[in-house]
């Protein structure tokens, strides 16, 4: 599987290094069966409806020009206009964009949100540019889709190497075009412009609902229940604070550079994020320390892997000795990984429904967006425990029905709504 941090028998069957595509592509094949949607839809989701590539032209500030290439790849808008993130990173592929298109069409879907799936970037190691730099790329790019974009059509958002500031140079590019300010082109926006309050925490309260929801249906109490993040980065850290707060016990979290390790409890709010204190998480006064390979065989009711892709593997899930794995990241865990913990009974909750908060509050921000109303952070909160707590039963349910694994079922959930969008709409001509 590909990494992806910000939008998953027999342990060999899957190679470790299946790309985002193979990975998106297998899902599909796997749900398929278990749903009543006709072959030919199925044919038709193995492909996204197009692929953009465009050159990106920056005059850097020495006055030389390099060319970059940049990519928006549209997977389906069944259900709605494409949603999904620009990131800006050295190894940003058509292929990875496709792919990644595909599971945002399954977290859109499984959240019953209006969107289908979208995924675009520039081929480009942000850290090379200046701020300056930044912008003009930014803004450049935005002006080479912008024919493929819109608040009705696709509606980008921030992603690896990208931020609400890049959000807010984009949508000023777009709007400058179009001549008038047009705020819902983009999500993940600084509020004064049209933003989200709570859309930067969003992924990580998402995550803390799942985990809570999960201990429920396993018959335990959220209270005292013992948990170790990786990855102390926006979602990893506000997963750990909720959790900290209902009264769980965080007993590791970690960064790059480790883990801090507490058996009575950290203090979450005392440790500085990655984005307060980058690399702050080991100057945090523990009683121990362990390593990030450690962190993931400690034994916990619950294991939040936050940080990066393809952590849990073949080569370390036998280890692997929590109760509950709630995937923070996208894609964590590799397939054959997720094959060793379901023969050992180890359930796995999905990313595409565990930290799909982001793209929730995403589809807020685009309501408050087309309707020139801002809601207040209660209310964001209050609308994104509805919908995760829907969202849960949803996939539960079909748990339940048909005996599936986690990750099984929240695909059989997305897929049976694009399958059936699909279906009621045909095929035109």
């Amino acid at each position: 599987m590909a990494t992806n941090t910000l939008d998953d028998g027999e342990t060999d069957e899957y190679a470790e290094t299946e790309s985002a595509l193979e990975t998106a592509l297998r899902q599909l094949s796997e749900a398929a069966p278990h749903v009543d949607v006709d072959d030919g839809v199925i044919e038709r989701l193995k492909h996204p409806t197009r692929v953009v590539e465009v050159g990106v032209p920056l005059e850097r500030d020495d006055g030389s020009v390099e060319v970059y290439t940049g990519y928006r790849a549209q997977h389906d808008d069944v259900r709605g206009p494409y949603k999904g993130g620009l990131r800006f990173h050295p190894e940003v592929t058509a292929e990875e964009c496709v792919g990644l298109s595909m599971w945002m069409t399954w977290k859109c879907a499984v959240m019953d949100l209006p969107f289908g799936g979208g995924k675009g970037g520039v081929v480009v190691d942000p850290k090379d540019l200046s701020t300056a730099e930044k912008e003009r790329l930014t803004r450049r790019f935005a002006e080479e889709i912008r024919d493929t974009i819109g608040p009705k059509r696709d509606i980008p958002a921030p992603d690896m190497g990208t931020d609400a500031q890049t959000m807010a140079w984009f949508m000023d590019a777009y709007s400058m075009q179009e001549g008038e300010t047009t705020p819902g082109v983009v999500t993940g926006k600084p509020p004064v412009i049209g933003g989200s309050e709570g859309r930067e925490e969003a992924p990580g309260r998402s995550v803390a609902i799942v985990a809570r929801e999960a201990l429920r249906y396993y018959d335990r109490a959220v209270e005292d229940a013992t948990v170790a993040v990786q990855g102390f980065g926006s979602v990893g850290a506000n997963a750990a604070r909720l959790l900290d707060d209902w009264g769980a016990n965080v007993v590791a979290v970690s960064d790059v550079n480790g883990a801090a390790y507490d058996t009575t409890g950290l203090d979450t709010h005392a440790i500085p994020s990655h984005e307060e204190e980058p690399e702050a998480v080991m100057t945090y006064d523990a009683p121990n320390t362990l390593t990030n390979e450690e962190l993931l065989e400690l034994d916990v009711d619950v294991l939040i892997p936050a940080a990066l892709g393809n952590v849990i593997t073949a080569d370390n899930a036998n280890d692997v000795e929590a109760d509950v794995v709630v995937e923070g990241a996208n894609g964590p865990t590799t397939s054959a990984a997720d094959a060793v913990l379901d023969e050992r009974d180890v359930p796995v909750i999905p990313d595409i429904l565990a930290n799909a908060g982001g793209v929730t509050v995403s589809y807020f921000e685009w309501l408050q967006d087309i309707n020139r109303r801002q809601w207040p952070l209660e209310r964001v909160n209050e609308e994104l425990e509805s919908m995760m707590l829907s969202a849960w039963d949803d996939v539960r349910a079909e748990v339940e029905a048909r005996g599936l694994a986690w990750r099984d079922a929240a695909y059989v959930v997305a897929l049976e709504r694009v399958g059936s969008a699909k279906a009621a709409r045909g095929l035109w001509p």
